[in-house]
């Protein structure tokens, strides 16, 4: 039987029994993770390294934390169909201009923080990690107004009723890859065949143009960079937003090309970011404190 590298966390392990049951039966391997606690990559490392040492032969990975660069021997063998990639707002508001005046929102992400800002200045936006249960039993508690998370989590963990309303992709770029999974290899593997079966071309078109698009702006998961790609019949479009932590500073921008060529789309959707300024916002916010 095919064995699935995953997380132990509650998510992860949802994701994997997902892909398990569109292969048709598969027993999963749970790793540990490794590393600091900003460290987003360290997600993936306890993942692929049991494909390196022969414990696994596929492993599930949330696509948004998977690096641009793959370790040598393991390779992206396909992406299921695509969840929703939308960011939803949980708590007190109907919609983000409905939401509370200076309302406390809770977000780990330099992403979220920077788009709420920019077009909610008023709002105070609070530090919060922890995994999805976490975050929900602090705003439960009362600590915040309102939370910030991905819709595809909430939905693979049963728990979509939480959504108040989702925030449109024009206010809130999604991370690139969000919504996605992706299954991963050891290049030339025989289990390869097997993941690709389950594949989506939409999905794998669509990330493809989003990871070519953070891979040129050298970004990492921690910086503040939204990115989408939609593929609409045989054209793709991407949209992209970089900006300051503070919303004070950012730049939009949206390019479209043939889908046949994701990779070409993403290029030129960073090569226009660059050609705005956005090194130079990117350089600020890694230096902010």
């Amino acid at each position: 039987m095919i064995r699935i590298a995953t997380r132990s966390s509650a998510l992860a392990i949802a994701q994997a029994r997902q892909v398990a049951e569109l292969l048709g039966g598969a027993e999963l391997v749970e790793v540990s993770s490794d590393g600091e606690p900003g460290d987003k990559s360290r997600f993936v490392r306890g993942v692929e390294r049991a494909l390196l040492d022969g414990d696994a032969e596929i492993g599930v990975h949330s696509a948004k934390d998977l690096p641009a660069e793959l370790p040598d021997g393991l390779a992206i063998a396909a992406v299921p169909a695509r969840q929703d990639p939308a960011d939803v707002w949980i708590g007190a508001g109907s919609s983000l201009d409905d939401a509370p005046e200076a309302a406390r929102v809770g977000t780990a992400s330099l992403r979220r923080r920077a788009q709420l800002l920019a077009t909610r200045p008023d709002l105070r936006v609070a530090e919060l990690h922890g995994n999805v249960e976490t975050r929900l039993r602090k705003l439960a508690e009362g600590e915040l107004d309102a939370i910030v998370l991905a819709a595809a989590g909430l939905r693979r963990l049963g728990r979509e009723g939480e959504i108040s309303f989702p925030i449109p992709a024009a206010r809130m770029t999604p991370a690139a890859g969000q919504g996605a999974l992706v299954l991963q290899t050891r290049a030339g593997g025989g289990a390869a065949a097997k993941a690709a079966a389950i594949g989506d071309g939409t999905a794998l078109l669509e990330l493809t143009a989003e990871r070519a698009a953070v891979a040129l702006l050298e970004a990492t998961c921690a910086t503040p960079i939204g990115v989408r790609a939609r593929v609409d019949g045989e054209r793709i479009e991407a949209d992209a937003f970089v900006g300051l932590p503070d919303g004070s500073e950012w730049i939009r921008d949206r390019v479209e090309g043939e889908a046949e060529r994701p990779g070409a789309v993403g290029a030129l959707l960073a090569e226009r970011l660059l050609s705005a300024g956005a090194k130079e916002i990117l350089d600020r916010a890694e230096a902010w404190d």
